[in-house]
């Protein structure tokens, strides 16, 4: 580890070694450095908020990048995930076309820590059909509408909340003494192309404060509505040795073959209500006291329809497994082309009504008298993520027949591949019942937040000393139960009448994209089924071992102390500013859940305490008015995700696969470099960049066992360990420029873009399998670029935002890795004021309709193709 004299040591060195460069460069702008103070005013509304972050880049003790809404209620886009993605490194998640999850510098989402108005906040998670992770905040909760302004902060400091080893994303809130007196309405429709159906958005924003500017409130509702329908066409991936034995046509060893394969209509009919209450008191210059409220619900209708084809079906009701017929075509280690016997072919329909309420109540007391700075926090917020009724959770009714299975891939990835069967997949009278299932899940997160700092500034070398301790609790407790019932199984589907069934209700499945695939089959009615076999007696079962497995509490208590001094100094001619700092991190951990052995099960708690000294390091250099330089370095470390520490094995009800945790894990933990120049030519325009270095210990990598089951026989269960390394390292380049050199009318003419590439030395396994120089969620390459107009009444912009191929998972020992291909959005929006105090909008989310793909490790192996359409916003906006 690097001291700090040796790190300001260095740092002085390489400033002093560009002095004559700076001299100089001082010398030849000293004119235009003096013109600096007729600053440019921007008038437009998105120019407006890019010069916003580049002043608040420009003025930082630490490495940053910031979001600014250009006015009240008006962030530049309609989600916050999205708008995130325009900042250097960072990338997201948009399932079924909506921004959810943020990625920063290659490392996922679990890797960010997000906050609120500077406060932890607790987490809602996956309840759709499992899957649930635990640390990754779900932005969907947080309407862009409230949102200041968001920092990604790259380089911490010692008073900074640990637990990101990507970035530290504060978003912040509208405050009424910052606002004043001001009323915003903004009504939108929001379009999407694959629905053909426009739902309502209304949000209303009003702030006051008195005449002498001492209190004020602010208070805001919305309600938001979206429909959504994604075509799917989704793999569960590729086996190693799925035919090698007598009874599965004996080929031979080393090839891959297609596991249960779905085509599929996902749909959801999405519903949020949202408030936010603000209040604040200064009764002196001196004093501030901040409240604020944010409550938001948001239900999820989900409601899929699906044919699961299991190509290496292991036998249904006592069948023969699935046979490779002689004939098929291998290339390389994969049989892209196969007649396989005894295929399950499954119509499947799946409804869950998903509820997420967050609710999050913070106070801050800030005192600042003459040169001290006095600050106490608390914050309590709860993340509820459930089904409102247990006839609504995680609903799969299920119809099936045995036929031949043709398949040809040779078309690649982008391509639907052939599937073909002699059975009519759209007649009932070839199916009989599946095994009925309903799994509801409830996931309770409170987070509780409190935290004291005092500050005082110096003149001198030691500008300020700031010191401050931090208490943080933590508690998840996740329950599920599984009704696995069998009251019909195998009965032909038509003795439960026309009413149990229909044909795909949608004509298009996937229509801009060429193969020989169903396009059309026949499905459950959900309510036929529930109606028939949830009854007041299955509900009222008792728990079984298999539902208490799956359910878990984990709970975290953190005390948090620091200590940090912020340095000034100038190096020749070079103003030198910046600080250092080290954080004390103890962390108790309880993980509680079930373990079972035969019938009989034990409760069990593992405790585990955590002790982590986290030092911080960042230096800036004003090496001329207008050129920036930083260094950075610092120990950071991220938690694992709660479902991969609780004591649980989730058994899968479609496959002999299983997922458990691990109680023994540690955290990750990294050490990371960084340096940056920013060049800020213009009062808005920047030219920044920036390359950084972490080296990751501990990194959590999968591990494969087979066990048995009660019921179930052998599964192949997935759990998680500490075992593997890590360096990722790279460089991100950024620019923005409104051109307000240019005449009127072309000077509201601009340019916004970036670069992050990536690189990643890595060295471990999954199960038996060695996975090198990859880790999840890590792009190699992205960039953005936005180019707009911004002037008068009229408001354009035009974005495009792409990334490189990511791992998405590892695999295991006989599961080829998942990749998703690159992909890229184009984006756009429109606004004109049409009066002084009215405004119309037009945006456009993936203008041009790219659909998103994956693979198998080779691009041979068809994964998922997944295509959310078009969405169209528009709307008014009335400002009072």
């Amino acid at each position: 580890m690097l001291t700090f004299r040796s790190l300001l040591k260095a740092s002085a060195s390489l400033i002093l070694a560009t002095g004559p460069l700076v001299a100089h460069a001082q010398d030849t702008t000293a004119e235009s450095s003096d013109g600096q103070n007729d600053e440019i005013v921007v008038n437009g509304t998105y120019a407006r908020s890019l010069a916003a972050g580049i002043e608040t880049k420009r003025r930082a003790a630490y490495g940053v990048d910031s979001i600014s809404s250009t006015d009240i209620g008006k962030f530049p886009t309609q989600n916050v995930a999205e708008a995130l993605q325009l900042v250097p490194g960072v990338a997201i998640t948009r399932p079924r076309g909506e921004g959810l999850y943020v990625s920063v510098r290659g490392l996922g989402p679990q890797f960010q820590n997000t906050l609120m108005n500077g406060r932890t906040v607790a987490l809602n998670d996956l309840i759709e059909n499992g899957g649930a992770a635990g640390r990754q905040f779900r932005f969907e909760m947080l309407p862009a509408e409230f949102t200041s302004s968001i920092d990604v902060v790259k380089t911490p400091t010692a008073d900074m909340s640990e637990g990101a080893l990507g970035g530290n994303i504060d978003v912040k809130t509208f405050h009424p003494l910052e606002v004043g007196n001001k009323t915003t309405v903004n009504i939108r429709g929001t379009y999407t192309t694959q629905t053909k159906d426009v739902r309502p958005n209304v949000t209303v924003l009003t702030s006051a404060k008195n005449d002498s500017g001492t209190f004020g409130i602010l208070a805001g509702a919305q309600y938001w509505g979206k429909a959504v329908r994604n075509d799917r066409f989704m793999n569960f991936g590729w086996l190693l040795n799925r035919y090698t034995s007598p009874q599965a046509g004996g080929a031979p060893t080393g090839l891959y073959s297609p596991t249960r394969t779905r085509p599929t209509v996902e749909t959801e009919d999405r519903k949020r209500i949202s408030g936010i209450v603000s209040a604040q008191w200064a009764p002196t210059p001196e004093l501030q006291t901040t409240l604020d409220v944010i409550a938001t619900r948001l239900d999820v209708a989900y409601d899929e329809f699906g044919l699961d084809i299991y190509p290496d079906d292991g036998g249904t009701a006592g069948g023969p497994p699935a046979q490779i017929q002689p004939g098929y075509t291998v290339v390389g280690d994969t049989i892209t082309k196969a007649t396989i016997n005894n295929v399950r072919f499954m119509g499947t329909r799946e409804y869950s009504l998903n509820r997420h309420d967050l609710l999050t109540i913070g106070l801050k007391q800030a005192w600042n008298p003459d040169r001290w700075h006095v600050t106490a926090n608390v914050n309590w917020s709860a993340a509820h993520s459930y089904h409102p009724d247990y006839r609504t959770g995680t609903v799969r009714s299920r119809a099936y027949f045995i036929a031949p299975l043709t398949y040809d891939a040779s078309a690649g990835y982008q391509s639907i591949p052939t599937f073909t069967t002699p059975v009519d997949v759209t007649n009932p009278a070839n199916y009989k019942l599946f095994q009925f299932n309903i799994a509801p899940k409830d996931s309770k997160d409170w987070d509780v937040y409190s935290r004291a700092d005092v500050a005082r500034d110096f003149d001198g070398f030691l500008s300020k000393l700031a010191a401050g301790g931090e208490y943080h609790w933590r508690k998840r407790d996740y329950f599920r139960r599984d009704y696995l019932i069998d009251t019909a199984t195998n009965q032909p589907l038509t003795n439960f009448g026309a009413g149990a069934y229909q044909q795909l209700p949608y004509d298009d499945f996937l229509s801009g994209v060429s193969g020989n695939a169903f396009r059309n089959w026949l499905v459950p009615v959900t309510a036929a089924y529930v109606g028939n076999f949830f009854t007041p007696a299955i509900q009222a079962q008792p728990i079984t071992n298999g539902d208490r497995r799956s359910s878990f509490v984990v709970t975290e208590k953190i005390a948090a102390a620091y200590l940090r001094a912020d340095y000034q100094f100038d190096a020749g001619q070079v103003p030198v500013t910046g600080n250092l700092g080290v954080r004390y991190v103890h962390t108790d951990q309880v993980a509680s859940g079930t373990l079972t052995s035969g019938s009989v099960a034990t409760p069990v708690s593992y405790p585990k305490t955590f002790n982590n000294v986290l030092p911080s390091f960042n230096l800036r250099a004003d090496l001329t008015p207008k050129l920036v330089g930083r260094l950075a370095a610092s120990r950071v470390l991220t938690r694992p995700n709660v479902t991969d520490t609780a004591p649980r094995i989730t058994v899968s009800t479609d496959a002999p696969t299983a997922s458990g945790g691990n109680p023994q894990l540690v955290p990750f933990l990294a050490t990371q470099f960084d340096g940056s120049l920013e060049w800020y030519f213009a009062p808005s325009g920047m030219l920044s960049g920036a390359v950084f270095y972490k080296a990751m210990d501990d990194y959590i990598t999968q591990s494969n066992t087979e066990i048995n089951i009660p019921g179930r026989g052998i599964v192949r269960l997935s759990s998680s360990v500490n075992g593997g390394n890590a360096k990722v390292y790279g460089a991100e380049a950024a620019y923005s420029q409104v051109f307000t050199f240019l005449p009127q009318p072309f000077d509201g003419f601009g340019v916004q873009g970036s670069y992050t590439h990536t690189e990643v030395k890595a060295d471990y396994t999954a199960g038996s399998r060695t996975i090198k120089d990859q880790l999840i969620g890590l792009s190699k390459n992205s960039f953005n670029l936005v180019g707009f107009y911004d002037k008068g009444p009229l408001s354009a912009r035009l974005s495009y935002v792409w990334r490189d191929k990511y791992l998405s998972g590892t695999g295991s020992t006989v599961q080829a890795p998942t990749y998703v291909a690159a992909f890229g959005s184009l984006d756009g929006q429109l606004s004109v004021r049409a009066a002084e105090n009215l405004t119309l909008s037009l945006e456009g989310i993936n203008l041009a309709s790219a659909h998103q793909d994956t693979y198998n490790d080779s691009k041979q192996r068809f994964g998922e193709i997944n295509y959310y359409g078009r969405t169209i916003l528009f709307g008014v906006r009335a400002e009072f």
